[in-house]
């Protein structure tokens, strides 16, 4: 199905993060109409922190041996694009698009020692210019617009994504991501006042998905949880391998 399309069904999309070829082999066999990379996953998996440390041809390199490995949409977080300027973020966009990428996450805030809104009508502009680039060229890619309001926790959180969500909707965003929001109220709101798909993100106090269902949420994702918890799992079985002087415990059932 057309990636586009899975934003407008009765139930959410739900996208499997992955941070590699093999994870989303995973995703795939289990099903997972859809695929999204995890820059935070990607980036640490590298020796980097989230936050644009990693290069953009870094994330390219993953993002090919992913796409040759799996048949199903593919959507990659470009962070903050990898640059401000509108064009060479246009152009990473077309170098994904190339390589079979049908969506992108870029996100309005970027990491100086700690993450910063950026000025949400020089963003909005960016968009705008993204967005003409791209049609000039024919290259269709779903454009997920991420707020990080509830993130760097703005003191009005809600008043402040309303007012970024409008200005994005008229550059010409696709969708609306907005991580770290948990509350059905405010997911309500955000829902109402945008005709955008809304997408929210795994946190430990968020609906569950037939509660994110009737609230009008149309995409759901993981994040970097997963992988995390992952890493936590290896920590866990390498002390005990150390702590027992043997390997018997990782082929007991």
């Amino acid at each position: 199905m057309n990636f586009k399309k899975l934003h407008q069904q009765k139930e959410p999309l739900l996208l499997a993060n992955v941070w590699g070829a093999s994870s989303a082999q995973v995703a795939e066999k289990l099903n997972f109409k859809a695929i999204g990379t995890s820059s935070s996953a990607i980036s640490n998996s590298l020796g980097y922190n989230d936050g644009e440390e990693m290069s953009f041809e870094e994330l390219a390199f993953f993002v090919k041996r992913i796409s040759s490995k799996i048949n199903i949409p593919l959507s990659v977080d470009l962070e903050a694009g990898y640059s401000r300027d509108p064009k060479t973020i246009a152009d990473h966009i077309k170098q994904l698009a190339q390589l079979g990428v049908v969506g992108i996450n870029l996100e309005d805030s970027i990491v100086e020692d700690v993450r910063v809104l950026l000025s949400a009508e020089d963003f909005s502009k960016t968009i705008s210019k993204i967005k003409n680039i791209l049609e000039k060229e024919g290259i269709n890619i779903f454009l997920n617009i991420r707020t990080d309001t509830f993130i760097v926790k703005n003191q009005n959180p809600v008043a402040e994504t309303f007012r970024r969500i409008q200005l994005y909707e008229k550059a010409g965003a696709d969708g609306i991501f907005v991580p770290c929001i948990t509350q059905v109220s405010d997911i309500k709101s955000m829902v109402e006042n945008t005709s955008l798909p809304i997408n929210v993100m795994c946190m430990p106090n968020l609906p569950d998905f037939p509660t994110l269902q009737k609230l009008g949420v149309k995409r759901i994702s993981m994040g970097n949880f997963l992988y995390d918890q992952m890493n936590s799992f290896l920590e866990k079985n390498l002390n005990t391998i150390i702590q027992q002087n043997s390997f018997q415990h990782i082929f007991q059932k």
